[in-house]
Parts: C-alpha cells; structure tokens; sequence
C-alpha cells in the first residue's frame, strides 16, 4: 500500500503504474498535506479493514532498506508485537547525515525514551513492523499528534500496553534527491508533546500511589 500525499516527485503516478502491472497493490491519494500522522492513521485503518496479520510501515524513497523486512517478520513470528528498525543499537546507523543533524536525532530519542519511560532506543523510528492485533488495541485512530512526534506517540501507547516492542538494526541512507521534511516546526512540536507526555504520566504515577487506585 503507497500512501502518496500529492508527492511533486510523481510517486503517485509511478505507484499507480507498478500497481497495474503488478496486482495486489493499492495506491491511496490524498489531497493537500494534512500531516504524516493522518497518512499513518488511514494507512493503518485500511490494513485493519482488509484483515492483514501483520503491518510494515517504511519511507518509500529508499532510505529503509525492503532487505530488513524478512528479519522483522521473523521476529514477529518469534513473539514481538511490534519490531523497530534501529539506528541506534548495536550494528545500526546513519549515512550521509550531517553531523548536526546526527546529534540531534540521538538526543531527541535519548530525551524521549527517558521522559516516556520506554526502553527504546529509536522512537521516531518509522522503519517498523506490527503484529495488526497489538496495534489495533492501542488505537492509532485516536491519535493526535502529525509530525513525526506521531511514530512517538504510537512508542508511548505501545509501551504503556505492554506491547513487547524489539528493535533489530538497520542502516538509514538519506535520501538522494529532494529534501528532507524535518523543520523548527516539528522538531518543537515533537519535543513539546513528548515533554507534555511525560509530564503527565508521572504526575498520573504519582497520584495513583498517593491515593492507592
């Protein structure tokens, strides 16, 4: 399934074409750019409608590597709910990243992973796969957040579940032409939600052994 959000690349037109010669394809177009995360939730709500078992989302410029998906499969089979392709476990990283930007991304997920109290290494990972039961019980359709504080928030519910969540390495290759989405604005709005998040569940921790409930 191609989610395509007018791409000016023509992703949309070319995902259209591999679908006619190849069959079992389904190419979703969505009209303006109403957010990463109102991609994610109508691709999820499709997959869910047509009964798949197991979900893999990945960017479609090539910066995850279709390689890895047999190895997440395996690992789903072998009792993970939900399975993280890494940049930041042993034998994971990047390529071709400033070092800015290097920092950057590790510190969020630092920073995240601490506040949200989720063993995770990578939490804005978008290279993943799903057992559909684990993660249709924590109901991205209610989600809120659109930027990539969303792949966060999906990490949040998932921990608070107690989804068992592996993460396997893989090596993320920037992408070759175009130009990345990340801005100021998502990285605040990230950093925002996840300090909000944080907030709150440690206050809901605290009154909840203050008043026994």
């Amino acid at each position: 399934m191609v989610v395509d959000d007018l791409s000016p690349d023509g992703t949309g037109a070319l995902a259209d074409e591999v679908a006619a010669e190849l069959g079992q394809i389904t190419v979703v177009h969505r009209q303006g750019k109403p957010g990463l995360g109102a991609a994610y939730r109508q691709g999820f709500a499709l997959a869910f409608e047509q009964g798949f078992e197991a979900i893999v989302s990945m960017d479609s410029d090539f910066s995850h590597d279709p390689a890895v998906i047999p190895t997440m499969l395996e690992l789903l089979d072998g009792g993970a709910d939900v399975v993280i392709g890494s940049r930041y476990v042993a034998g994971g990283g990047t390529r071709d990243w400033p070092l800015r930007r290097r920092l950057l991304s590790k510190w969020g997920n630092r920073y995240t992973g601490f506040l949200l109290r989720a063993e995770v290494r990578d939490c804005t990972a978008g290279f993943r796969a799903y057992r559909a039961e684990a993660l249709r019980s924590i109901e991205p359709g209610s989600t809120s957040a659109e930027g990539y504080a969303f792949l966060t928030e999906l990490t949040r519910r998932l921990a608070r579940s107690g989804a068992t969540i592996v993460e396997t390495p893989i090596l993320f290759k920037d992408r070759e032409k175009g130009t990345s989405k990340m801005s100021v604005r998502i990285i605040l709005e990230s950093m925002l939600l996840v300090t909000g998040w944080g907030i709150k569940d440690r206050a809901c921790g605290l009154l909840r052994r203050i008043t026994g409930k």
